[in-house]
């Protein structure tokens, strides 16, 4: 049996051997276990050394600003499983706070402008999803192309102008806690999202489309997954949830402005690729993504706490998604060697078979 496993590619090997462990030991060193250590002894650290931080109000302001970055994240990361990429999320948010805004201050009514809001999101994932699914093009360049111009027309609706003036129980709505709690009431849409996205993800055939995509697609298409339509979803409802996040941060920070949600989407790559899911696609699973996201936010907020400027905070978020893109592709190269150098070479396992046949006559 050894002999055979040796002769089989290093990446079969591996699942041989992973698979060979107890279930116990498996569960225990998958990438979404290890980001869930690394999120308990950071957040440990964090509230051991920094005075006040273990404190409610703290808690409340931590899930707040992460809300927004794990909503964009959970589609994001279907995208990046699929094997591209949406640079475009911030825009969405951006354009569907300012379509808000704008129409509010226009005379209509709030409920009306929030629709249009989300409206907008989903008009940014169209319009992704139809460039990148059915002519074919690059979705890096697309959603580059896309991020810089409805960024563009965020900032052309409103100038330097902001709208500030929204209903005062939405705008509580969006901040308010369970009683008695640092818990904000929206983590309960937020909890809502994960398990829908993990289920659709990893228990639903349109999930198991997502992976097959990314794992190959013209295999994938070969095997009867519809790849351009799932495509085409997906960047549909990466605008759509955007859509909904442009809708929570208009009320969440009381105002409409052109740049609002700028550098968002640095932040929800990063939290993606952090959870385990892999730039080149075909791999990835919600609870790492989920533990990602929250590691990011806990950074920043630590970040904050300790009055760091936003570009000490960007430079920590961009050092952190350049280690998580190196850090899995050295592991791999590593082990790839490794099992390289322990295969036998060809001339000694002729030789091996000559000493059979010898022994034989």
């Amino acid at each position: 049996m050894t002999d055979v496993l040796t002769r089989l590619p290093a990446a079969v090997q591996r699942g041989y051997l992973t698979h060979s462990q107890p279930l116990w030991r498996r569960a225990l060193t998958t990438h979404d276990a290890v980001m869930m250590v690394i999120l308990v002894i950071v957040s440990t650290v964090a509230v051991s050394s920094i005075p006040r931080f273990g404190t409610p109000l703290t808690l409340s302001y931590l899930l707040l600003d992460v809300t927004p970055i794990l909503l964009c994240a959970l589609p994001a990361a279907l995208i990046l499983i699929s094997g591209e990429i949406d640079l475009s999320v911030a825009s969405a948010v951006g354009i569907s706070n300012v379509m808000l805004g704008w129409l509010y201050a226009q005379g209509a009514g709030i409920e009306l402008a929030m629709v249009a809001g989300v409206l907008c999101g989903l008009v940014v994932g169209v319009v992704n999803g139809f460039l990148v699914a059915v002519l074919g093009l690059p979705s890096l360049a697309v959603t580059i192309g896309t991020l810089a111009l409805f960024r563009g027309v965020a900032v052309g609706m409103l100038g330097t102008d902001s709208i500030t003036n929204f209903p005062v129980e939405l705008k509580s709505l969006a901040n308010a806690n369970f009683p008695g709690s640092g818990v904000p009431i929206v983590t309960v849409v937020l909890v809502l999202a994960i398990v829908v996205f993990g289920i659709v993800l990893h228990l639903t055939p349109f999930g198991r489309s997502v992976d097959a995509i990314g794992r190959g697609r013209d295999t994938a298409r070969f095997s009867g997954v519809r790849t351009a339509r799932a495509t085409f979803l997906l960047f549909a409802l990466s605008g759509l949830v955007a859509g909904l996040v442009g809708v929570f941060y208009t009320f969440r920070y009381g105002s409409a402005r052109g740049d609002n949600a700028a550098g968002l989407e640095l932040a929800v790559i990063a939290g993606v690729v952090l959870g385990g899911v892999s730039i080149f696609g075909g791999r990835g699973r919600i609870a790492g993504v989920v533990a990602g996201v929250l590691l990011i936010g806990l950074i920043q907020s630590v970040l904050r706490f300790l009055n760091n400027s936003a570009d000490v905070i960007n430079i920590a978020v961009g050092g952190l998604l350049v280690l998580s893109v190196v850090i899995p592709l050295l592991a791999g190269r590593i082990s790839q060697a490794v099992a390289t150098a322990r295969r036998p070479s060809p001339a000694s396992t002729a030789a091996g078979h000559d000493t059979h046949r010898k022994g034989d006559k």
